[in-house]
């Protein structure tokens, strides 16, 4: 286990590295003025720093005559305390390029960061 103030180092590190940002949008239920139930997009969150990484994995297959597939991984990288839900889109700039993504699962929340695995938004499910 970390002391403090090793881990407040180790957090400074790992942050120093973000060169995006984010803003998170949640698709919420809201009660219309007829009684009615709708769905309405909130942002949660605006221009919270972050970083994208990108990992190219390739598949093989045990049969000879199936052609190899390559996936991309793709994994945001945010402070531990914010809260993503499953689900969310997540708008992220980063190297001067902007992409929709939507949240695909739990986080791994560590002390200094936490990592979610990302896919291209398409539409809200």
């Amino acid at each position: 286990m970390l002391s403090k103030n090793a881990l407040v180092r180790a957090r400074k590190a790992f942050e120093s590295m973000y060169d995006g940002t984010c803003t998170i949008t949640e698709h919420q239920k809201v009660k219309m003025e007829n009684k009615s139930t709708g769905f309405q997009d909130v942002v949660v969150l605006e221009n919270q720093s972050c970083r994208l990484s990108f990992k190219t994995i390739n598949s093989t297959s045990q049969n000879e005559n199936a052609a190899s597939s390559v996936v991309q991984v793709t994994k945001v990288f945010l402070a531990p305390e914010i809260q993503v839900k499953p689900g969310s889109k997540l708008d992220i700039t980063q190297n001067g390029v902007q992409t929709l993504f939507k949240s695909s699962g739990v986080p791994a929340v560590y002390e200094t960061h936490q990592e979610i695995v990302v896919e291209l938004f398409k539409e809200w499910s």
